[in-house]
């Protein structure tokens, strides 16, 4: 899935539109009902994310739950997540079509992640 082809699943998924607050071509994925982010796309070079060769690659940063975020690090195209806490968010290589699905299940649980805490009930 390449950058474009997310922004196009995520407006009709969850009606997001991607944000570039730094005025460059990285973009953030915000929740309309608290302005929390649920994904930012990076270019980064490879060699930042471990890899051997500084080619400039697209990730994408999703927040996870931890213990599935050590699962997918050993794997191919998922990375501690660049620049963001590393125990709740992880970075994955977009333009592999084989990580389309993984992408988008990790989007979803991203999305629930950020949402609105629900608030107590605290009457009796």
């Amino acid at each position: 899935m390449t950058r474009e082809e997310l922004f196009q699943w995520v407006k009709q998924e969850y009606g997001t539109e991607a944000e570039y607050p730094w005025k460059d071509s990285n973009a953030v994925l915000r929740r309309a009902d608290n302005d929390k982010w649920y994904g930012v796309i990076l270019s980064v070079a490879g060699s930042k994310l471990g890899l051997e060769d500084d080619n400039i690659i697209d990730v994408i940063n999703l927040k996870s739950d931890p213990m599935l975020i050590g699962s997918l690090r050993g794997q191919k195209g998922y990375f501690p997540a660049y620049h963001m806490n590393k125990e709740k968010w992880i970075s994955v290589l977009l333009g592999d079509a084989g990580l389309d699905e993984p992408i988008k299940n990790l989007l979803a649980l991203s999305y629930e992640l950020t949402a609105p805490k629900k608030k107590k009930n605290t009457s009796k």
